[in-house]
């Protein structure tokens, strides 16, 4: 178990959410899936709720902002200390910004960006909301990572803009996201086996007990498997879309992946 009610260290996924055409099928879909208890901001949050467990936030359900023809993705948001710098650093790395940095009320500050891989991803600048306060434990984000076509330019992006250093897990074409010699993510290379319309991005993985269970029950509740169930070094994992597309993964993690 990880709980932190502290901003997080810049570089690291602090805050997962996602944009749907409907906020309440998504809140039943993943409230019966992980247990979570989904509220509902105030009305200048646009709609916009906070998914709970045991009191503690641990991803956001919104509205799918840029109409139908966005896709309906989950959205990994990594920590700064100042989102304007990193701005900043991003365009001077090759990356292009989708929204510029800005305020959101008194709770952070953040901007959307493209890396040159093609994936967008967003950067949260914490003030009243300091992002997930639990993680590793069922329901709750457990691992987030980068996969693109071009491994080695988001790997100099990255680090360029985040300070990242790269562990090796022998593969050729994945590597850990290290900050201070600790793993906080992944980076890895969409192959030749990948659908050739397969789109570049971050993905999302939550911890559940039992990773067969979970495709199970997200089927029953009229998800699908994009990715049966598959046994990895670090535990079982599958990759499911929910009732209106977005695409996740859960895992079930052995002892390598708890803390």
């Amino acid at each position: 178990m990880v709980t932190r009610d502290t901003p997080w260290p810049a570089g690291t996924p602090c805050w997962i959410d996602i944009g749907v055409p409907d906020v309440g099928k998504a809140s039943a879909f993943y409230s019966a899936l992980f247990g979570w208890d989904v509220q509902a901001g105030p009305p200048e949050t646009g709609g916009y709720s906070i998914a709970h467990i045991g009191g503690r936030p641990v991803a956001g359900i919104g509205p799918q902002m840029g109409g139908e023809q966005q896709p309906v993705a989950w959205t990994t948001y990594l920590a700064t200390d100042d989102a304007d710098a990193t701005a900043a650093k991003i365009t001077a790395a090759g990356g292009q910004l989708a929204m510029e940095p800005m305020d959101v009320m008194d709770v952070g500050r953040m901007l959307i960006a493209v890396d040159p891989g093609g994936a967008g991803f967003g950067v949260w600048q914490a003030r009243a909301h300091t992002g997930v306060q639990l993680a590793n434990e069922p329901g709750t984000l457990i691992w987030s990572e980068n996969m693109s076509r071009d491994f080695a330019g988001n790997k100099a992006f990255y680090a360029a803009v985040f300070g990242y250093s790269y562990g090796d897990i022998g593969a050729e074409t994945y590597a850990t996201l290290d900050l201070d010699d600790r793993p906080v993510g992944g980076i890895g290379e969409l192959g030749a086996e990948q659908p050739a319309d397969r789109p570049a991005g971050w993905g999302t993985y939550f911890a559940v007990p039992d990773t067969d269970a979970a495709v199970a029950r997200a089927v029953e509740l009229g998800g699908t498997v994009v990715a049966p169930a598959w046994d990895s070094p670090y535990g079982r994992m599958a990759v499911v879309a929910d009732d209106q597309g977005g695409e996740f993964a859960v895992m079930a993690p052995n002892a390598d992946m708890q803390g």
